[in-house]
C-alpha cells in the first residue's frame, strides 16, 4: 500500500469515527417521546396567587392528573374547558387533580384570571409565559391535554376533547378507582 493510500485509509477511519460520534451525540440529545405509555416530564409554571412560588407536575405526585395546556385566545380551548370543569366537579372529590397551564404571553395574568372567572374554574390554573411546556411536551398547538396516572405515566393524550364524555369519565374514574383500591 502506498503512503497516499495509507493516509486515505486513516482519514476515512477518522471521518467514519467522527460521523458515528456525531450520530451518537444527536441520539443522546433527543428527548424521550411524550406520548401514551411514557412518563410525563416535569414542568414549571407561575402560580396566579401573586407569589413567587411555581407549580410543577411533581407537586401532584401520586395522584391522577389531567394536565391541560391552553390559551385565553384559543376558541377550541374555550369550548373544551367547561367539560374539564364538569369532570373535575364530579371526580375531584374522588382524587382527580386538574392543572391547566396557560401559555399566553407574559403580562396576560389579568386575562387569565378573567377567563377563570368567566368559566367558573375551580381547579389549579397556572401560567407559563415562556411557552416552555410546549417544547417540553413536544406540542404543536393548543389545547392539548394529558391524562397522567399515579405513577406519572401518560394514559391518554387528546386535542380539544369532551372530557365529560362517558368514555373519558370512565377512563378517569378507572384510574382513580385503582388509586382508591390501594388506599391513596
Amino acid at each position: 500500500m502506498t503512503r497516499r493510500q495509507q493516509w486515505l485509509v486513516v482519514g476515512g477511519i477518522i471521518l467514519a469515527a467522527s460521523g458515528a460520534a456525531a450520530v451518537a451525540a444527536n441520539r443522546l440529545a433527543v428527548p424521550d417521546p411524550v406520548s401514551v405509555g411514557f412518563r410525563a416530564p416535569d414542568f414549571q409554571a407561575k402560580r396566579l396567587d401573586d407569589t413567587t412560588r411555581v407549580a410543577r407536575l411533581a407537586d401532584y405526585d401520586g395522584g391522577v392528573v389531567l394536565l391541560n395546556v391552553w390559551a385565553t385566545w384559543c376558541q377550541p380551548c374555550r369550548e373544551e374547558m367547561p367539560s374539564i370543569e364538569r369532570l373535575f366537579q364530579e371526580l375531584g372529590p374522588r382524587g382527580l387533580r386538574v392543572v391547566a397551564v396557560s401559555v399566553d404571553d407574559g403580562g396576560a395574568e389579568a386575562d387569565i384570571r378573567e377567563f377563570v372567572r368567566e368559566f367558573g374554574l375551580t381547579f389549579d390554573v397556572v401560567h407559563d409565559p415562556t411557552g416552555r411546556i410546549l417544547q417540553t411536551y413536544q406540542m404543536i398547538g393548543v389545547p392539548e391535554t394529558f391524562l397522567i396516572d399515579r405513577s406519572g405515566v401518560i394514559r391518554k393524550k387528546a386535542f380539544a376533547a369532551d372530557w365529560y364524555s362517558d368514555e373519558n369519565r370512565n377512563l378517569v374514574a378507572g384510574l382513580i378507582g385503582s388509586v382508591e383500591e390501594r388506599g391513596f
